[in-house]
């Protein structure tokens, strides 16, 4: 198969991986390309990493980074055709990926973004190709859902939802990339208790309340956006120690004795998140919300340890905290489990099954 996956990357990662490398903006297709994935922000270039060593031909876009897709359409002579304007950004986002998309010729289009791009666009895909969405938050309006021939998520409870919406479904999880491991190196563990993730308190409003409570009880240092939203003399804003987006993020969470977790609202009573599997992954004790189906995942209490209430969390950090030996057992078990059964590559052979079934 060949297969398109069509990504965004957050405004504030672009920005800062571009003002961190003066001339990328300037530079080629293939070392922009190389440079973004090389940040490992997100999925990365997991999919056609892992996707290839199966037989299937794939590539990732990331559609918002817009020095890229610039790269893309001067090197394929269609700048000028294509018509970059600002008042036409998203306009011209969309144009850049159906040439591209009508380059690559794609069996599947798979978009880790439902609302990125106009409907129009997702209609011209889905004519010629399988068009795939995957859904890990709040579902967009129905409308949307029913763009997809086949929506994917790490949420058991969306499959039947989604499939009730009248799109089909199917249960994916999300994974870990055991090549961040090799592009950390050693990282010394100085870190008490680290939390890394959105601070804001919408979305994320009962988890991250629970945290901030936790905070002023344990050595919790936090970082992420959204710490601004809370008072000033908050633990988080009191213990933030700013973004950390990519590589940046596991070095955070492979230097912490204990990492930190909690599921977004929409999640349930149901572990999915990615921080599941980049803690454990990493090798850092995960500490993170008790749900349902944890235990299909995890061997709670030997690969990692879960908290029902803001009591039951400060009592578990204190815990392994003065019990070195207890958290460096679990931590370990945890990161076995995590390359064992919960990398990119046994996601990408349980992607070809369902992709197989539907193409």
């Amino acid at each position: 198969m060949r297969i398109l996956i069509v990504d965004s990357f957050y405004d504030a990662v672009l920005r800062d991986v571009y003002a961190a490398r003066p001339g990328l903006a300037h530079a080629d297709y293939t070392a922009q390309w190389r440079a973004l994935m090389g940040t490992f922000f997100g999925t990365a270039d997991s999919y056609s990493h892992y996707l290839k060593p199966l037989g299937h031909e794939a590539h990732e876009l990331v559609a918002n980074a817009a020095p890229l897709q610039r790269a893309w359409a001067r090197e394929q002579g269609s700048l000028t055709r294509l018509r970059l304007g600002p008042q036409s950004a998203r306009g011209w986002r969309d144009r850049v990926v159906l040439a591209q998309f009508e380059g690559f010729r794609p069996d599947v289009v798979l978009l880790h973004n439902l609302s990125l791009l106009r409907s129009r666009t997702l209609d011209l895909m889905r004519r010629r190709s399988l068009l795939v969405g995957q859904i890990a938050s709040e579902l967009p309006p129905l409308e949307r859902v029913r763009a997809f021939d086949l929506i994917l998520t790490s949420f058991p409870h969306y499959v039947d939802r989604i499939a009730r919406a009248g799109t089909k479904s199917a249960y994916l999880r999300l994974g870990f990339d055991p090549r961040v491991i090799d592009r950390l190196g050693p990282v010394p563990r100085r870190v008490p208790v680290a939390f890394v993730g959105s601070l804001r308190r919408s979305q994320h409003g009962l988890g991250n309340a629970l945290l901030e409570r936790a905070g002023a009880r344990v050595p919790v240092e936090f970082w992420g956006p959204g710490a601004d939203s809370w008072p000033a003399g908050s633990p988080i804003v009191r213990s933030h120690r700013g973004h950390a987006w990519g590589l940046d993020m596991y070095r955070v969470l492979a230097s912490a004795r204990i990492a930190l977790n909690r599921h977004i609202d929409v999640a349930e009573d149901h572990a999915n998140n990615m921080r599941l599997y980049e803690a454990t992954g990493v090798g850092t004790l995960l500490v993170t919300d008790r749900k349902s189906n944890l235990g299909d995942l995890f061997d709670v209490g030997t690969e990692v340890v879960a908290y029902r209430d803001e009591d039951d969390l400060v009592e578990l950090v204190q815990r392994y905290l003065d019990d070195e030996d207890a958290c460096r057992r679990i931590a370990e078990a945890g990161q076995a489990r995590t390359l064992r059964e919960h990398t990119w590559a046994h996601r990408m052979q349980e992607l070809v099954e369902i992709l197989e079934g539907h193409v």
